[in-house]
Order: C-alpha cells, then sequence, then structure tokens
C-alpha cells in the first residue's frame, strides 16, 4: 500500500515539473493523470493539492464540468462509439446497444473483467465512415451491430502490435523512378493506410525500385480512402481508390519494374468489384472499380476551390521545406516589411468573414484587438470543433499546419500579440501530434520566438488540448478554460478584443480562418473577393458527411447552392433514396428541406431560412429519415452539453427535450406543439450565449417545414419508422425461408426455420433494424 502511494506521488511529482503549480496548469495535468492512470485516483488528487496552489474546489469544479474526466476506475481499454449526426442517422445507437449486449453490460459501462468501458462521444471527426467506433487509438469506420464481436476480435489480434512500423530504406540511393503518395489523415487511417503504407514499403524493398513514399493531407476524397497515387518516371499521374493491402504488389508491378534481377514483385490476383475492408477482418460496402473514375474526380473536385486548402494531396504536411517550395512562408516575409495597419486593411477589404459560425468581419477584429494596449496581447487559434457531424477544422490541422501557423502569425504581428495558443480537441489525437511537430520545426527554423526571420518580431505558441465540453468552442468559454476554470461563458460586453485572456486584450478566431489569410496576402485582396458574394467573399470548407454518395472534405465558393453541393458535389443521395433535408451548422444550425435546395450557401440566405452557417458542418439527410427524431438528437446533445449558468438554456433545453421524448414516444398531444414553439422563442431570447441562443434551431425549422411529421406523431405514427416506441417488426408471405434475417438478428427474436415463412417474437425483438437491410425480397416491413 505504501509502495504504490509513493509511485503514486513520484508520478504526480514528475507531472506538476512539467506542468507547473498554478491553478491555470489544472487541466492539462488532470489530462496527464488521467492518461498514466486511466481515471483521477482520490490519492493523486489529494497528492496534487498538497504540492500546488490548486485547491479541492478547483479539481471539484473541473473535473465534474468536463466530460473527458473520469473519478471511477475504467477498463484497460476504451470504447469509444461515435454519436454524431452522420453517425446518429446510420444506426450508431444501435452500435452502442449492440456492445452493451456482447458485454453483457447494465447500468455499469464496464465489463466485470474490467477489460474494456463502453462509452458514447459526440463526434470523433470520421463522419464519411459512419458509423465509427475508436478502441483506444484504433479507429474503425462502417461499423454496424452485427459487425461488434469482429471489431472487438480485431482489436485483440492487434494488442501490442501496433507501432511497430518498419522505415522505408533503399539500399540502392540514386533517383527516385517515381512517387507513391498515400493519404494519412484520419479517415484515411481509419480505412487502413498505414497498412497499405507498410504494404508498399515491403512490396518495393530488394527489388532495386527506388521510389519516394510520401505522406500527404486529406484531399477531401474521404468517401475513396484509403487514396493511393502513382507518378511515375513520365510523369503520368493515376489514383487508386479504397485501396487494400493485397492489391499493392499489382500495382506497384503494373507501373514499375524491378531493377534487379532476383527482385521480383509477388503478384495478387484481386476482383475489382470486391468488397472494401476497412482492417483486415472487416466487411464493409461494396467498392467501386480500383482505379478511380474521371467522373468520381472531376464531379468532386469540379466546383471546388481550394484556398484553405491549397495544395491538397500534394504536400507532405509536416514537410516545412516542401511548404517553402509552394509559396510557404511568403506571405509572412511580405507581411514583415509592411506597416501593421497596412495588414489588417488588406485582410479587411477582402471580405473574410470569420468561418467558426457567427461571420463576423475578420478585419474589423482585428483592427479593434490592435487599438487596445497592454502588457500582453494574446492570439488563440479555435480548434475545438465540437458540432457533431463535422470534420474541417481536424482535417485542416492535420494536413495544413503550416498554413494556419503562418496566418496565426500574420495576425500575431498586426495586432501585437505576445503569446498564442491552439486550443484543440482531444479527441483529435493525430492534429495534436502534427501541430506540435510542426511547430517545433517553425521553432528550429526561425519562425517562432525571437527575432522571427531576422526581424523585431517576437512571437511563440502553444498547445492546449480541450477535454470534452462542446461550450468551449463558445469564446468566452474557451479562454476561462485555458485558465483552468469550469468552461462558463461569460456576459459580453467587456469582449475579447478588450478584455481576455487573464484579462488583457485577446484576438480569437477559427482554424479556418487562419487558414485563409496567406492567400490573400499572397494573392490580393482583390483575388480573395472576386469570389463569393456580395456580402460573402471567397470559400466555405464544409463536412459533407450523411447520406451522401460522395463524402467528404469540401471547399467551396460562397453562393453555390445546397442542389449543387448535393447533386454535382455529393453525387446524389445513397442507394437512390428521395432527398429530405440537410442539416446545416450542427446543433447551432437548421435543417433545411428539399424545396429550398436552391437557397444559396451564404450568411444572409441561410439565416433567412432559419438556419445558418455554423463552422461548415453539412449532413444529408434522406426519406428514411425522421425529423422529429432529427430535432430530438440535436435537443439531447444540447442540453447535455449545456453548462447550467444560465436558466433559460438550463431549463428551456430540458423541457423541449421532455416534450419531444414524449412526441416520439406517441404520447404527444397538439398542445404540445405550441408550447414547443413557446419555450424555442423565450430560450434563443433569454440564454448568455450562442449554445443557448441557437440551440432551439433545429426545432423551430423542423416545425416550420416538417409539421407534418410532427402531426403524425401525435397520430400515433412514425413515418420514417425511426421511432421505437411507435412501431413493430412483421413479416410478409413473401419471405422465402433464406433465414439471413433470424442470422442476423442479435436476440434471436427470429427463430432459425429454413424454407419457411419467418416470423418476428415481438417480445424478444429489440427493434435494432439488423433484420429489415438483409432480406433480399424486402419480406421484413415496419408497421
Amino acid at each position: 500500500m505504501e509502495e504504490n502511494l509513493q509511485h503514486t506521488n513520484s508520478v504526480i511529482d514528475e507531472i506538476v515539473s512539467r506542468r507547473g503549480r498554478q491553478k491555470s496548469a489544472l487541466i492539462p495535468i488532470l489530462q496527464d493523470i488521467q492518461h498514466y492512470f486511466n481515471y483521477l485516483p482520490e490519492d493523486a488528487l489529494k497528492y496534487l493539492v498538497e504540492i500546488t496552489d490548486i485547491t479541492p474546489e478547483n479539481i471539484t469544479g473541473v473535473a465534474t464540468f468536463y466530460s473527458q474526466f473520469r473519478l471511477r476506475p475504467a477498463g484497460k481499454h476504451m470504447i469509444k462509439v461515435c454519436v454524431g449526426t452522420a453517425c446518429h442517422v446510420k444506426g450508431a445507437m444501435q452500435v452502442f446497444d449492440s456492445f452493451k449486449r456482447h458485454f453483457n453490460l447494465t447500468h455499469d459501462l464496464t465489463d466485470a473483467t474490467g477489460t474494456y468501458t463502453l462509452e458514447k462521444v459526440a463526434c470523433l471527426g470520421c463522419c464519411t465512415l459512419a458509423p465509427v467506433v475508436q478502441v483506444d487509438d484504433v479507429t474503425y469506420g462502417h461499423v454496424t451491430s452485427d459487425k461488434v464481436a469482429s471489431v472487438v476480435a480485431d482489436f485483440e489480434s492487434q494488442v501490442g502490435k501496433r507501432g511497430e512500423r518498419k522505415q522505408f530504406r533503399n539500399a540502392d540511393g540514386g533517383e527516385f523512378q517515381g512517387e507513391v503518395r498515400l493519404g494519412l489523415g484520419s479517415c484515411c487511417v481509419a480505412s487502413g493506410s498505414e497498412e497499405v503504407k507498410k504494404e508498399v514499403e515491403n512490396t518495393i524493398v530488394g527489388t532495386g525500385i527506388n521510389l519516394q513514399l510520401k505522406n500527404v493531407g486529406c484531399v477531401g476524397m474521404c468517401h475513396q480512402v484509403p487514396l493511393l497515387e502513382i507518378i511515375d518516371e513520365k510523369q503520368n499521374h493515376k489514383l487508386y481508390a479504397r485501396v487494400k493491402p493485397n492489391e499493392v504488389s499489382d500495382i506497384i508491378q503494373s507501373h514499375f519494374k524491378p531493377k534487379s534481377f532476383f527482385g521480383k514483385l509477388k503478384a495478387k490476383t484481386y476482383n475489382f468489384l470486391e468488397k472494401m475492408q476497412t482492417d483486415e477482418s472487416w466487411e464493409g460496402v461494396e467498392r467501386y472499380a480500383l482505379d478511380v473514375r474521371e467522373d468520381m474526380v472531376s464531379g468532386f473536385l469540379d466546383r471546388q476551390l481550394p484556398i484553405a486548402t491549397e495544395h491538397r494531396g500534394v504536400i507532405n504536411p509536416l514537410d516545412i521545406d516542401e511548404y517553402r517550395n509552394h509559396g510557404g512562408f511568403q506571405a509572412l516575409k511580405k507581411v514583415l516589411t509592411m506597416d501593421r495597419e497596412e495588414v489588417i486593411q488588406t485582410v479587411k477589404e477582402s471580405g473574410l468573414r470569420g468561418r467558426g459560425g457567427a461571420g463576423f468581419l475578420t478585419g474589423l477584429k482585428w483592427e479593434l484587438v490592435a487599438k487596445e494596449s497592454g502588457e500582453h496581447k494574446y492570439l488563440i487559434c479555435n480548434g475545438d470543433e465540437g458540432d457533431p457531424g463535422a470534420f474541417m477544422d481536424r482535417m485542416i490541422l492535420e494536413s495544413y499546419p503550416y498554413r494556419v501557423i503562418e496566418g496565426m502569425l500574420i495576425a500575431a504581428y498586426a495586432v501585437q500579440a505576445t503569446e498564442g495558443y491552439f486550443y484543440i480537441r482531444a479527441e483529435y489525437p493525430l492534429a495534436v501530434i502534427r501541430i506540435r511537430q510542426a511547430l517545433a520545426n517553425c521553432r528550429e527554423n526561425g519562425l517562432l520566438g525571437a527575432n522571427i526571420l531576422g526581424s523585431n518580431f517576437n512571437f511563440d505558441m502553444q498547445i492546449y488540448e480541450g477535454a470534452g465540453a462542446f461550450v468551449c468552442g463558445e469564446e468566452t468559454a474557451l479562454m476561462t478554460s485555458i485558465e483552468g476554470n469550469r468552461g462558463f461563458p461569460t456576459i459580453r460586453p467587456p469582449f475579447p478584443a478588450q478584455k481576455g485572456l487573464w484579462g488583457f486584450p485577446t484576438l480569437i478566431n477559427n482554424t479556418e480562418t487562419f487558414a485563409q489569410i496567406s492567400y490573400i496576402i499572397r494573392n490580393g485582396k482583390e483575388s480573395y473577393s472576386s469570389v463569393g458574394t456580395d456580402n460573402s467573399k471567397g470559400t466555405k470548407v464544409f463536412s459533407l458527411a450523411g447520406k451522401i454518395n460522395r463524402g467528404g472534405l469540401i471547399e467551396v465558393p460562397m453562393g453555390i447552392t445546397i442542389r449543387e453541393i448535393v447533386e454535382e458535389v455529393g453525387g446524389g443521395v445513397q442507394n437512390g433514396k428521395k432527398f429530405k433535408a440537410v442539416q446545416v451548422g450542427g446543433p447551432s444550425g437548421g435543417c433545411i428541406p428539399a424545396s429550398l435546395w436552391e437557397t444559396r450557401v451564404d450568411y444572409q440566405s441561410l439565416t433567412a431560412v432559419g438556419a445558418m452557417m455554423g463552422s461548415g458542418g453539412l449532413v444529408v439527410l434522406d426519406e428514411d429519415d425522421c425529423m422529429v427524431d432529427i430535432a430530438r438528437y440535436f435537443l439531447s446533445f444540447t442540453q447535455n452539453e449545456s453548462c447550467g449558468k444560465c436558466t433559460f438554456c438550463r431549463v428551456g433545453t430540458k423541457r423541449m427535450l421532455d416534450i419531444l421524448n414524449k412526441i416520439c414516444s406517441g404520447k404527444g398531444e397538439y398542445k404540445d406543439l405550441d408550447e414547443l414553439k413557446y419555450l424555442a422563442d423565450w430560450t434563443k431570447k433569454g440564454s448568455l450565449c450562442n449554445l443557448g441562443k441557437s440551440a432551439p434551431n433545429p426545432i423551430l425549422t423542423t416545425l416550420t417545414y416538417f409539421y407534418d411529421e410532427y402531426e403524425a406523431h401525435i397520430q400515433g405514427r412514425c413515418p420514417a419508422g425511426k421511432c421505437a416506441d411507435m412501431i413493430t417488426y412483421s413479416i410478409t408471405d413473401d419471405c422465402i425461408g433464406c433465414t439471413k434475417c433470424a442470422q442476423k438478428c442479435p436476440v434471436n427474436a427470429i427463430k432459425f426455420e429454413a424454407h419457411q415463412k419467418h416470423s418476428i417474437n415481438t417480445e424478444l425483438c429489440i427493434k435494432c433494424d439488423a433484420c429489415r437491410p438483409v432480406c433480399p425480397v424486402d419480406a421484413v416491413k415496419i408497421n
């Protein structure tokens, strides 16, 4: 016992020596403690109080506010089921329930052996692979309820093997014969790109083939990952989609020949229509042809205009020399020769508006901060992307770290900031890793620290990881979090530009906003302002997800219509279903119906139809989605994420959620619709921050555009067949007795009787919908 206590104390001593003893270091300290022990042990917290300025009240307040922290022991491995919007509409809760059944879990979400702990997470940022499950550091995409056992088995087969990476070396040296580009963003890695990379390395060892294997950032075509691009000696480009490790040898062999007599590539055969695999034991969706068809590339890319995502799929995210060779840091060099007022005026006249949601004019915000005086000025990059169904910030931080850093340096110079922060969601570990390395590379190259690029400009920045609170995306809550407190928003004025972090003037911009800056400086304000609409200039990055054929990260000019995004960029709705609506702006946005799909995507047009730009999540819904359930889903999210500080948000969202639960259970009344509208209006008016003010948007837009669905629920019917309390499953006489439904049923509610008409035991049926999609004759019906 004494020995364990001494060990705990030594761990805390080491953490405190790195993080500091002040209250502002509390959240990073708790993160380090939990990373080591997998929860926050009481003995560790008591000792922390003894040796620092941190009080028990500080610890209790913070540890109980942020969802990341655990005060009870957890399993050795964490299973995180994403319940973000894209995952929700594709059956995430059925997957969660299937994990509970697999491990025999009831109220306690840790299994009897203490090996696994199950939890829901708001969004893992891999929306194009929905439903997504993360087991420790391994992410699985396209998980269905019947694949849970396979996920667990695959993870256990890989325990102890991950992290073994062969360093590619070619002993022959000499000129490269070609280049192999492989995307290693989060979506790519989740789909198996690391395994593809290893196979490329293994394939060419000993052959004499001298290739440059290049890791690149996000191409945006997340619906096709893993993507492998071959560039041969003649500079011919060939792009391969959804590549599996056993296909790599054939791909390499078709482009390059061994130089060594004994160096042979083992040919492997494959079927061009075989199943895609997220990992070796995965049965996934039907793959396209191995070569990416021209219409897939052109249809997806033609309407896009990369500014924030410039040089996508070409640059190695962490190669600083390559970034420079493509014009990187030229804007910074130019700015250091300009007056600060001129820099601000350039950004102001470009028309760039903040891409974090509110759309405030960026140059004007910079101007307000620049006018303030103070001993310190802070600059913060808001990368706390908490919207379920959004992954723009993650992809930009992972793929374009130097572009964001350059934008921050330009902003810091313009407003005379002295210190900067990256505030990044802890759920984005790859983004944190790449930004940390990029910052180190910048310091080595004289781009951070004292006398940047030989000037008298001094500036440095550090990373601050969020701890799981959606409200911290609001800038005043974000600052209180950095200060080591619960993430409560504060009343404005004073605005952060006047009195921000630790009471000093502070500039806060979104990740995408900073990513646009270097383009404006390099190419001129006119070039940027010529794109978009009169009041919404430039481009907008969206995460296109949900029931869409070509999901991914897209960057389109402001003013493009919803129809053009869905049909031309996204390739239409999956499985030939009818387009029903698009959810824009996450839980703060609204649902825009198919009847309004000619709505232009700009700040004014979206606001006019009851939605908002938000940070850029765009989730496509089809005829099988219940709009009342969608409204309930978003209210559940915002109610759970409410900080509870103000009554309108705390009580208003809870009361609205109660009513929606009542309606979805078939117990609703017409008067409930009037009360919903009344509560929504007052919650918007009375809430302190934009989380509460915008929380009713999904309700108000669905009441406006899908009132008939609310009426149907009150009459006891869910038209989409999604609300479990209002539906039953049955099998018609069309059944051919193939037993597929019985094989898929996780609770044996369908008796296995070959060549006989099947039936469903409704008392056992959990309405997981596993049986209906597999029926070859559409005999399973929802009543």
